[in-house]
């Protein structure tokens, strides 16, 4: 799908969230999106008994460098077309509300969507940075946090500084369907995504063909998870 080809206007909303629904929201440039986002999307889905999923794509993620990035349109066009779910949502709010850091974003949602209860889903590697992001503490503080199994960063993870910093605050992954309705901080850990898929990677092997490695049978497998 082109950005022509996606109403580009629309997207730069969200669609309409009536109290009491329990809304995932997921994070990042997507630049390109790919197939464990959409895995991760599901698996967090279906644990977590969400309602919907939207996809912020941001219009640059301050901790990484922005140079060469997709222009919005494109991006949003192409996670819609992954996308490929009724209840998943390809949003660009951030630029229209001008967000920069995750924070504002959730401070600007929570406010106009009272009663919707927000989940913020995040893959395990991103827990092991989550220290460095503004606010981080405080985002913990607005709502509850679903980190997804990566293969690797699953490892050291949940010994990194901002899981060791909300430890008393884990939720067991039995309970995980409790969370949305849980006051923060509070987190869980979902397993079952063994994913290597990176929009890093992909992005070089874009840009250096020659070093694009075949896919391996699980990156297939994750495709209809």
């Amino acid at each position: 799908m082109t950005a022509d080809a996606f109403n580009v206007r629309r997207a730069l909303r969200l669609p309409p969230l009536a109290r009491g629904l329990r809304v995932g929201l997921f994070g990042g440039t997507f630049d390109p999106p790919h197939q464990a986002h959409r895995a991760a999307c599901l698996i967090a889905m279906r644990r977590l008994g969400l309602d919907q999923v939207c996809w912020l794509v941001t219009p640059g993620n301050p901790l990484k460098d922005t140079r060469g990035l997709a222009p919005l349109a494109e991006r949003l066009a192409k996670a819609h077309a992954l996308a490929a779910h009724p209840r998943i949502h390809v949003s660009g709010i951030e630029a229209t509300i001008g967000a920069r850091y995750t924070f504002d974003t959730l401070k600007y949602l929570r406010a106009h969507y009272p009663g919707v209860h927000f989940i913020w889903i995040m893959g395990a590697d991103n827990l092991r940075s989550f220290h460095r992001w503004q606010n981080w503490r405080r985002i913990a503080g607005l709502v509850p946090i679903a980190v997804v199994d990566r293969l690797g960063p699953s490892l050291y993870a949940t010994s990194a500084t901002a899981a060791q910093a909300l430890a008393r605050f884990r939720v067991p992954e039995s309970a995980a369907r409790s969370l949305a309705r849980r006051a923060p901080p509070a987190w869980v850990y979902l397993h079952g995504l063994k994913s290597s898929l990176s929009s890093t990677a992909l992005r070089i092997a874009r840009s250096n063909p020659q070093r694009v490695k075949p896919i391996s049978r699980h990156q297939n497998a994750i495709k209809s998870c």
